[in-house]
């Protein structure tokens, strides 16, 4: 640049100071979000270097989108609540990106669609404020398009309506929509997250609805922002697709939740291990684990729905052995099915083979486990108790009602010739885990070497938020059957 378009700057500048701050505006995400934050909120700012560095991976996703650049990466952005995640990505970002491409079109929502509202009304806000009407005197909201749930944007300039924002909640309609960017934040209410109808719901949204609402399908990105709350939350299941993904996780505190950062060179970035070491210090942190308790806070501090020091089951104490004990070693023998009727999907019917040894640990010997029809899972039921042998007794578990009832009595009719029988478990999964996850904790469990190992010991591992059950309860249900039921005065005191 020569001195005189050096000086033509200058006199620009000085002819119109604002023109200067809307340029600074529209190369930078983060100067935005410093310039406009008295407009959406009354907090006092606290400028932790998170802030620029999402700002900083927005504004590249969004340059890339602008110049119609393929690329099948979505990005998951995992950080903590009270970290200005929604502020970022789901009030200032769009309005940033009106800045400089008054074209895009938006879709967000929330688990809220008053929470998904109440953003959109932030950003509208800017664009009503006074600051944009001296910095952006050309973009407009439409008149006639300017509800909160879906106003569109107008270039004065040229004289043509632009992009816009359309606001939903997570399950809602998205029938005649579609984004350049979809921007999905905090699908999951915290206080049902364990609820598998909930999850199902955020998961099928997004992957099946949503997904399909891209206007350039090998252009336009997902954005997912939310803090971790179970294994197969919408982020545990993209990242379960093993499609390409950005992934962003920042843990709270990296010393509590180790190997988890994510990508693993903002380290450097951490002071003393914290994330925000002043809105996030440690005393505050525990205070929040009070608070929520292990599970809680893990997920949604740690980025882990798994407690640092370890689940109900410490799944470290389980030890793996290559060769069946002697005969002799060897107490009783059991083998306890859950069942579940869906070929292909949902729940698995699985069937635990549990040993009790003379020296009082417990060796599970063999995991039967599929998504089987009915049929089938009745032959494989059978096959198995042929293979195990008569020596070997067979529980299956009653589900409630007379369907289950009807179903359990099937399967003992189907295995005549075995010592097979059918119980009706007490209590919820989690009350009934507590006993066996004592024997798994105190490294009394054994587990034969074979190819069901991992999927067994990682269901334990995330047990009770893990997106499967069956391995867990047929487990403890096994292990109900060799505990010795004492009646009420069978033990007398000596004299």
């Amino acid at each position: 640049m020569g001195p005189g378009e050096k000086r033509l700057i200058i006199e620009k500048a000085i002819e119109n100071p604002m023109a200067i701050i809307a340029e600074r505006c529209r190369r930078s995400l983060y100067y935005t979000v410093q310039y406009f934050w008295d407009e959406v909120s009354a907090d006092e700012p606290i400028w932790n270097w998170h802030i620029p560095y999402i700002c900083h991976e927005l504004e590249q996703l969004a340059i890339r989108v602008a110049n119609k650049i393929p690329s099948r990466e979505d990005v998951v952005i995992n950080i903590a609540p009270g970290s200005t995640k929604s502020l970022l990505c789901s009030v200032m970002f769009p309005v940033w990106c009106w800045m400089n491409w008054y074209w895009m079109r938006f879709i967000t929502g929330t688990y809220s669609g008053t929470l998904t509202l109440e953003h959109a009304e932030k950003s509208r806000d800017i664009i009503r404020s006074e600051k944009w009407k001296r910095l952006f005197p050309h973009l407009h909201i439409v008149q006639d398009k300017e509800a909160k749930s879906n106003f569109q944007i107008i270039n004065t300039e040229i004289n043509k309506k632009g992009g816009n924002r359309y606001s939903t909640s997570v399950g809602g309609t998205l029938t005649g929509f579609h984004g350049h960017i979809l921007i999905v934040d905090d699908p999951l209410n915290p206080e049902e997250s364990h609820s598998e109808v909930s999850l199902r719901k955020a998961n099928r949204w997004l992957g099946q609805t949503l997904s399909t609402r891209k206007i350039m399908k090998t252009v336009s990105p997902i954005i997912l922002i939310m803090q971790r709350l179970h294994q197969d939350d919408p982020t545990g299941h993209r990242l379960g697709q093993k499609k390409p993904v950005k992934h962003i996780c920042l843990p709270a505190d990296i010393f509590e939740f180790p190997g988890l950062l994510k990508p693993p060179e903002l380290f450097m970035q951490y002071k003393d291990g914290l994330m925000d070491p002043v809105r996030m210090p440690r005393e505050v942190l525990k205070d929040f684990e009070v608070t929520l308790g292990q599970y809680a806070y893990a997920g949604q501090f740690g980025q882990n729905p798994v407690p640092a020091k370890g689940g109900m089951f410490k799944t470290d104490m389980m030890s793996v052995i290559q060769q069946m004990p002697t005969h002799h070693e060897i107490v009783d023998t059991v083998r306890y099915w859950d069942k579940a009727g869906t070929q292909g999907g949902g729940a698995y019917t699985a069937g635990v083979k549990i040993a009790k040894l003379r020296s009082g640990k417990y060796l599970v010997m063999d995991v039967k486990r599929g998504q089987w029809a009915t049929h089938e899972r009745e032959r494989i039921i059978r096959a198995t108790a042929e293979a195990d042998g008569p020596l070997v007794t067979v529980w299956v578990e009653q589900e409630p009602g007379s369907g289950g009832k009807e179903s359990a009595q099937a399967t003992i009719t189907n295995l005549d010739g075995f010592r097979a029988y059918a119980e009706r478990p007490m209590g919820d999964k989690v009350f009934r885990a507590d006993p066996w996850s004592v024997q798994v904790n105190n490294g009394n469990v054994l587990l034969l070497l074979g190819d069901w190992n991992k999927e067994y010991i990682e269901e334990h591992h995330f047990f009770p938020l893990g997106k499967y059950k069956d391995q867990v309860d047929t487990s403890s249900g096994g292990h109900s059957k060799f505990q010795v039921k004492r009646r009420a005065g069978s033990v007398l005191g000596r004299r």
